[in-house]
């Protein structure tokens, strides 16, 4: 049986220090991340051991940990997430991540402003 499976970390809302002006990273902001991690989960599917898959909560803590270092960009940011994804797990084959900025700092009632960014392992 082929099944494509993704684990999921939906609307994660984290505070954190990024953005290009000095005062977005003095002051900080809410951010709200969502991850989908393509993963083979088919032998957790048998087993019910979580060492048989990704551990979302592990990937929540690595998330957290990454979002809490000030960057200037979200693209930055991202990136180093989904390099750190593959790094630390490596049954993920690929990463889909979106990190949106609440009410970002502009010259328009934007509720968000985000990236996206989709990686596959090499």
């Amino acid at each position: 049986m082929n099944t494509d499976s993704y684990i999921s970390l939906n609307r994660l809302r984290l505070f954190a220090r990024h953005g290009v002006y000095e005062e977005e990273r003095t002051k900080g902001n809410d951010f709200i991340v969502d991850l989908h991690l393509k993963v083979d989960i088919t032998r957790a599917m048998q087993t019910d051991d979580v060492a048989d898959t990704v551990n979302y909560s592990e990937v929540c803590e690595l998330v957290k940990r990454e979002m809490a270092i000030p960057s200037n960009l979200l693209e930055h940011v991202a990136g180093r997430i989904a390099r750190q994804l593959f790094r630390t797990f490596p049954t993920v084959e690929s990463v889909d991540l979106r990190i949106a900025k609440c009410h970002p700092p502009m010259d328009a009632a934007v509720e968000t402003a985000a990236v996206r960014i989709v990686m596959t392992r090499e």
